[in-house]
């Protein structure tokens, strides 16, 4: 099974905020950190919002943070969602599979996407970002480590 590109993007957004710290990093930051489309990273961010999981602020001092329950989310229902609970091939497309009336293949893919989800149930966002992914995912950003950000933002010429 290969997931959408929608759905790797979204667990990698998680997983860098996670390890944001204070700062708020902007999707236009979060796309050049990833090297994915502004355009395609903005609609998994607006979907991830939308679900709870991070909250997007506009403007000067805005940017992204992980909510409480992104931090705690299931790997495998964000997973589910971004995926959708459709079947693994599809039977019934525009020519249907003639032995769908007695086929046992749909059901045996259908049990393997279950178990491949059911792995990841008990996965959450900050086990993925426990050492030594944590300190890689800071490597990766093109701006100030979070500690610096913060300094920048309390110090003398902070407005």
């Amino acid at each position: 099974m290969r997931l959408l590109r929608s759905t790797d993007l979204a667990l990698r957004v998680l997983m860098r905020l996670a390890v944001s710290g204070d700062a708020s990093p902007t999707t236009r930051q979060v796309a050049e950190d990833m090297g994915v489309p502004y355009t395609h990273t903005a609609k998994v961010v607006a979907e991830l919002q939308h679900l709870g999981l991070l909250e997007a602020r506009r403007g000067r001092g805005g940017g992204l943070t992980l909510t409480e329950k992104g931090r705690t989310a299931s790997v495998g229902a964000v997973v589910r969602v971004f995926e959708g609970d459709g079947d693994v091939v599809d039977c019934e497309g525009p020519t249907p599979c003639p032995l769908n009336s007695a086929c046992r293949l749909r059901g045996a893919l259908r049990r393997a996407q279950e178990a491949f989800f059911a792995a990841l149930d008990p996965v959450t966002v900050g086990d993925m970002v426990a050492d030594p992914t944590g300190p890689l995912l800071l490597g990766i950003s093109s701006g100030p480590p979070p500690s610096q950000l913060a300094s920048q933002r309390s110090g003398p010429n902070a407005s």
